[in-house]
């Protein structure tokens, strides 16, 4: 009998440890999500209010900004002196976010989102991937993409046309 008490004891010590395992692990997800969510929304002000220095101190030192036109792939450096001229105008830019999602790697030091943002493009998507680096999420990757909606996609590859035609051609050379 007492051994079948200690059994007992064990499976409920195990099953009680596990469900607090996976509610500890959902939160710690749920607060993480708050922190990137922060990071990003933070990214969005300082770009707004054109605090050069807040804006780039979210990324990571080694660091890629992929933007909306197809030449544009800056590594940190190269995309702070592209944006440079922006801030100095003391509004860079002003995007806001409409629907985020963030998913975690196993380990919990990379994050991945991907949000629908409101911009003066009018609708735009955001993705990218961030780093726990030092305690504190940096932005390793940030790409910027218009949206074309289904209906008028006909229209903008015939004004996009010429001009990528001559990029295309480029880029096959090399």
């Amino acid at each position: 009998m007492k051994t079948l008490n200690f059994i007992t004891v064990l499976l409920l010590f195990f099953t009680f440890s596990v469900t607090l395992s996976a509610q500890n692990k959902g939160f710690y997800e749920n607060v993480q999500k708050k922190n990137i969510s922060k990071v990003l929304d933070d990214l969005n002000t300082f770009a707004a209010t054109a605090d050069y220095k807040n804006y780039f101190d979210l990324y990571a030192e080694e660091s890629t900004f992929i933007g909306t036109d197809a030449t544009e792939v800056w590594n940190k450096k190269e995309f702070m002196a592209w944006a440079k001229p922006f801030f100095d105008k003391g509004k860079a830019w002003n995007f806001t976010s409409l629907k985020r999602s963030i998913t975690f790697s196993k380990d919990g030091n990379y994050a991945w989102f991907d949000e629908v943002l409101d911009t003066q493009m009018k609708i735009c998507r955001g993705s990218g991937v961030l780093e726990k680096i030092g305690g504190k999420w940096k932005i390793r990757q940030y790409v910027l993409s218009t949206t074309v909606p289904n209906e008028v996609i006909d229209e903008v590859v015939k004004i996009k046309t010429p001009i990528e035609d001559a990029l295309i051609s480029e880029l096959k050379k090399n």
